[in-house]
């Protein structure tokens, strides 16, 4: 399969397998966005591998994130939004990663799925991260026990102009 298809057919899962992620392929989705390109080069992120079911069950108390407890994984990332000389860019570098991490994991068999609800509070002090740091997202990962359909898009004459908005 061509790398283009790959980002086509990926999906956001929510339901997932009862399976570990080797450490291999774990590895390899965690290189991803150690590789990934930040500002300057000064990388202002970092990762929290969780696996801890209760705190990951913790962590699932929202409307849309119930499923946060089922995944082998969830990363999440944080961004030092503190750094003087990259601060601002400390949230896109971030989020650039995770979706390196997402895309690397599609590729190589694991489903993700961005979690966006979830209280910054809530996890900072669960997971003990230090002040200067935001937390980004939230991120489960695992195999996939569903093949959700694509979902409807807006045409790319609505979402995209040239020279002018």
């Amino acid at each position: 399969m061509e790398l283009i298809d790959i980002l086509f057919s990926r999906r956001s899962i929510r339901r997932y397998k009862n399976k570990d992620v080797p450490k291999n392929i774990l590895d390899q989705i965690l290189e991803a966005g150690r590789q990934a390109p930040s500002a300057a080069n000064r990388q202002p992120l970092h990762f929290i591998v969780l696996t801890d079911y209760e705190i990951k069950r913790e962590l699932s108390k929202g409307l849309f994130n119930r499923f946060i407890k089922d995944s082998p994984i969830t990363i999440i990332g944080c961004a030092n939004t503190r750094d003087i000389l990259t601060g601002k860019w400390s949230i896109v570098d971030t989020s650039i990663a995770l979706q390196n991490m997402v895309i690397a994991a599609w590729i190589l068999g694991v489903g993700s799925c961005w979690i966006g609800d979830f209280k910054e509070e809530k996890v900072k002090q669960l997971l003990k991260i230090p002040k200067g740091w935001t937390v980004v997202a939230l991120i489960t990962f695992g195999y996939p026990a569903e093949q959700p359909k694509p979902k409807k898009k807006k045409s790319i004459e609505k979402l995209v102009s040239f020279n002018k908005f």
